[in-house]
């Protein structure tokens, strides 16, 4: 019989008297042997990265965010740009991102701002429709136009981060114009570069598709007679 009163309650998993008293000591052990085969271990390629975002840029969650879009965009290679399509639709590159990211400000109170904002100078510039509907779609056109105008700074200064450690290649495609803007009707590209690729893994894991076969290949054995 066991010394322990505690070790007779019926607390355990199985109901066996001595796992009421070794559950707990069970379950921190599991948590100390799972953390030391991590740090014992090599780090895993998305954990290198976000390593080196951490040093690397002054916002790594948002650094990170544009890293995974433009590796769900991206070909075999790692580059994407300068048009993404979604459906019907054609964007450029950047106006994809920074569609993308938008939502992630959606609850800021700056937001929210900025549609009240938004409805007033409509009001006062004599542009917003009486149709309650017309009006709210006008409204999310007109935010969305200037946020996407914000989010393109943002974009550019998480890019030029990246672009400094390595992570991203850019450069542009299309018409070289007599413009006050060196990208004037030139579209950005990016290609994801060094510990960045580890975010194609994924394309690369792919198989190839099984090869076709011709349906009518003759049979070995098969004999005609006239």
């Amino acid at each position: 019989m066991l010394p322990f009163a505690v070790g007779w309650a019926r607390k355990g998993f199985t109901e066996i008297p001595l796992c009421a008293l070794l559950n707990h000591e069970m379950f921190q052990s599991a948590i100390l042997l799972g953390s030391s085969s991590l740090n014992s271990g090599s780090p895993s390629p998305v954990s290198s990265l976000l390593d080196c975002l951490a040093q690397a840029s002054t916002r790594p969650r948002y650094a990170f965010m544009v890293l995974s879009l433009i590796a769900e965009v991206a070909d075999a290679g790692g580059e994407a740009g300068p048009f993404v399509r979604r459906g019907n639709k054609q964007f450029t590159l950047r106006d994809f991102l920074c569609d993308s990211l938008a939502p992630m400000g959606r609850r800021d109170p700056r937001r929210v701002a900025l549609a009240e904002r938004v409805k007033s100078d409509l009001i006062l510039e004599d542009r917003m429709p009486v149709d309650p509907v017309a009006a709210a779609a006008l409204v999310e056109d007109e935010v969305r136009d200037r946020v996407r105008a914000s989010g393109k700074t943002n974009l550019s200064r998480a890019v030029s981060e990246l672009v400094g450690a390595g992570l991203l290649k850019r450069y542009y495609k299309g018409f070289a114009v007599d413009h006050e803007n060196r990208g004037g009707q030139r579209h950005a590209v990016y290609v994801l570069q060094g510990m960045a690729r580890c975010l194609l893994s994924h394309r690369m894991a792919t198989p190839p598709p099984p090869r076709q076969l011709p349906r009518n290949l003759p049979r070995q054995g098969e004999l005609l007679f006239g």
